[in-house]
């Protein structure tokens, strides 16, 4: 952990604009954005993205490269909402998830799952 901060607030209702404009792209024309090209090649091929991604990240982990972290943190991010948008599941619905699971052990969690 570093002593850096956030410049500014962080604006979580971002999650939420980003989110309106991945449903957005559902409609839009693959000639001229990106997702809506990613939701026309299906869930296999957005699902692919955010693999790739995620490993990226991971790589950027080991390397202790903090800027390459942070990059490729909100492409993973970016992605993982894409899969959202085209499975119809809302920032809430993950939110919802991760309240529910507030104050509960991990390994809790974990074996509750395996039942």
């Amino acid at each position: 952990m570093t002593d850096e901060q956030p410049a500014a607030p962080i604006d979580w209702a971002a999650l939420n604009r980003l989110y309106a404009t991945l449903i957005a792209r559902k409609s839009a024309d693959p000639e001229q954005s990106y997702v809506a090209r990613l939701y026309g090649k299906g869930r296999q091929k957005i699902a692919q993205k955010l693999g790739e991604e995620a490993v990226e990240t991971a790589l950027a982990g080991v390397l202790d490269d903090r800027a390459g972290i942070i990059s490729e943190s909100a492409d993973l991010l970016f992605h993982l909402m894409v899969l959202w948008a085209d499975a119809g599941i809302a920032p809430d619905d993950i939110m919802a998830e991760l309240t529910r699971r507030e104050g509960l052990s991990g390994l809790d969690e974990k074996k509750r799952r395996t039942l």
